[in-house]
């Protein structure tokens, strides 16, 4: 079974790179070879899922590779392939559209920019297919590497690849300033939390043999322990946006809409979740890991909650409503909810790809994404406005939909850490009616104006938005038993809490007041002070306070390094440099004379010498034999007087 694993890594990673490199000329093949190897890597995650296989290869001294795939990690893998593959058959059904359009036709781009940017537009023949297809591919692959390492260094490796392809399919449109701005937000700001990873690889490290496997962290000691949690902790909220580092996602919606689908619904925000939700024991060990965890969780939902409340823009309300989610399963490994955490992210998954991708429609059909502009988007074409209706209805947590059974085995969980938590987690779930109701309530309202210019919706595009929105009920059942018990066993945790008949029905009954109050007053403005709804519409100032807090600071640091380097460190190697010179020039003045002396005085010593020597050698052997009789005599002479 090791070939299983190793193909489930290698496949897509060798096939995105290839494609990667082969540039625009792999442009005709690269969707659907793109979409073969993504539905093969299905297979082989499905087929890793059941047996679940493990590898290992040498790497360094006492230091290998390892690869396994147990419960959480099957789960994972299985919902990251699937998603991938319904995100690649809808952007190849994109892409065929956009190939078969008359000459001259310039569909509109999906950028983050406002109506009128003008720099998104751009005919399909410009598009770089085998640029966009290359780095999902070695996207998916580096996430696989990710669920799927047992160490620390394994899995860092995948992070760092993960990191990078972000940052290259986030500035995909690289020609626009904003979205290449947006990826460099993205990436310096996760990489700036990465490095709570090798902060934690160091201390467990430190700690002693056999501490780098993920599930030996907790075995360290102190500080070690703390010193690890505190990195793994920081990590995950930067990669899952949590707060305070939830304003990166705000700008990485730049990106084109199959890209939001795929990394910011699936893959990488979660990874930060799945990470806690990994290192529990390490959570536990520590004493306090567990409860920041949690509290960090709960804080997220409630406030980008609110911040998904404020949003006029479809794409900002999706990843608003991103952090808010991907805050319930991060309160989830702080309580240790494993099983409500798997659901939640299988659920999240499909009603949020699902959600990006119809946003990611509707700003091609009537180029926009605002929400005032969108009235009437669903009325123009039903089947994209019924499954986004399925989409936004699981979000908002109404039942039956999976979403809503999800959250209520998660917060089973939480009600047995705290009923504060219990508490915010409840109101998070509102917020979720809230915000989605909203969504539902412009699109399906009387359009003021016709379609754009009047384009239709790829039919191709349309199959994989049924798939995702078919996932969205069809998860539900992994909610109740006899199904849940069996997930439960299968991710190998114990038995946790079970949620009672009331908590279903409370949660139910909540999230359909919110939906119906947000629903007849959603015409009304928001009853919230001014100051407060910009806030929230600048993602509480999280980007503003980074800026003044860490990169004013920073440039600040590297002016004033910049300046002494000019004006200190400069200055001192050239007045350093001038007295060499001056030095140079005295010694050559006056220490070279008397060297030169000296030499010369040697050398016509020497010179001397040698015409002495050579006045001996006439080259006469009766010469030669009257030297050597008066130097043996010599000899004889020295030696009687010596003794």
């Amino acid at each position: 079974m090791s070939l299983v694993l190793w193909s489930l890594i290698g496949l897509p990673l060798t096939a995105g790179t290839l494609l990667a490199l082969a540039g625009r000329r792999a442009d005709r093949c690269a969707p659907p070879l793109a979409v073969a190897v993504a539905a093969v890597t299905l297979g082989l995650a499905c087929t890793a899922a059941l047996r679940r296989p493990a590898v290992e290869a040498p790497l360094l001294e006492g230091l290998p590779v390892r690869f396994a795939v147990d419960g959480l990690s099957g789960v994972l893998a299985v919902t990251v392939t699937a998603v991938t593959l319904v995100v690649l058959l809808f952007s190849g059904a994109e892409y065929g559209a956009r190939s078969g359009a008359k000459p001259g036709a310039e569909p509109a781009g999906e950028s983050g920019a406002e109506p009128g940017a003008g720099s998104a537009a751009r005919s399909g023949a410009e598009e770089a297919r085998a640029r966009f297809f290359g780095p999902m591919l070695l996207f998916a692959g580096s996430m696989l590497v990710t669920v799927t390492a047992t160490t620390l260094p394994t899995l860092l490796m995948g992070w760092e690849v993960m990191g990078a392809t972000s940052w290259v399919l986030i500035g995909y449109r690289w020609r626009e300033p904003e979205s290449t701005a947006a990826a460099g937000t993205a990436f310096l700001t996760t990489r700036t939390a990465d490095l709570g990873l090798y902060l934690a690889a160091g201390a467990a490290l430190a700690a002693g043999p056999g501490t780098l496997a993920l599930d030996g962290l907790a075995r360290a000691g102190e500080p070690w322990l703390s010193l690890t949690t505190a990195g793994i902790l920081v990590a995950a909220l930067g990669k899952s946006a949590q707060l305070p580092f939830s304003f990166w996602l705000s700008g990485a919606m730049r990106g084109p809409s199959p890209v939001s689908a795929l990394l910011h619904s699936a893959a990488m925000v979660v990874a930060g979740a799945y990470l806690l939700l990994r290192t529990g024991p390490l959570l536990d060990a520590s004493g306090w890991g567990a409860q920041t965890a949690a509290w960090a969780g709960a804080a997220t939902a409630v406030a980008l909650g609110l911040v998904a409340v404020a949003q006029n823009d479809l794409k900002q309300l999706l990843a608003a409503s991103t952090c808010a989610q991907i805050g319930f399963m991060v309160l989830a490994a702080g309580a240790g909810a494993i099983t409500g955490g798997a659901l939640q992210l299988m659920a999240h998954a499909a009603a949020k790809s699902l959600l990006f991708l119809v946003a990611g429609v509707w700003l091609t059909v009537w180029g926009t994404q605002r929400l005032p502009a969108l009235r009437g988007a669903a009325r123009t074409d039903r089947a994209v406005g019924a499954v986004c209706t399925v989409g936004a209805l699981s979000l908002a947590g109404l039942p039956p939909l999976s979403l809503w059974a999800a959250k209520d085995v998660l917060l089973a969980g939480v009600l047995e850490t705290g009923a504060w938590l219990y508490a915010a987690g409840l109101a998070a779930a509102v917020l979720s009616a809230v915000y989605s109701v909203r969504i539902l309530w412009f699109v399906w309202g009387r359009p003021e104006r016709d379609a754009g210019d009047g384009r239709r919706v790829p039919r191709g595009a349309v199959a994989p938005l049924v798939l995702l929105a078919a996932a969205c009920p069809a998860l539900t059942p992994l909610a109740f038993p006899p199904v849940r018990d069996a997930l439960t066993r299968y991710l190998g945790g114990g038995a946790g809490p079970a949620p009672q008949a009331w908590e279903f029905a409370l949660s139910g009954a909540l999230a359909l007041v919110a939906a119906a109050v947000t629903w007849s007053r959603c015409s009304r403005p928001l009853p919230l002070p001014p100051r407060a709804k910009r806030l929230a519409r600048r993602w509480l100032g999280l980007e503003h306070a980074a800026h003044v807090l860490l990169v004013s600071p920073t440039l600040a640091l590297a002016r004033a390094a910049a300046a002494l380097d000019d004006r200190v460190l400069d200055r001192a190697v050239e007045a350093s440099a001038r007295g060499t010179v001056r030095l140079a020039r005295w010694t050559n003045r006056h220490t070279e004379r008397a060297i030169d002396g000296a030499v010369e005085g040697v050398a016509t010593a020497t010179r001397r010498l040698g015409a002495g020597a050579r006045r001996p050698q006439t080259g006469l052997l009766h010469q030669y034999l009257a030297q050597a009789v008066a130097a043996f005599s010599l000899l004889a002479v020295v030696l009687v007087l010596v003794r």
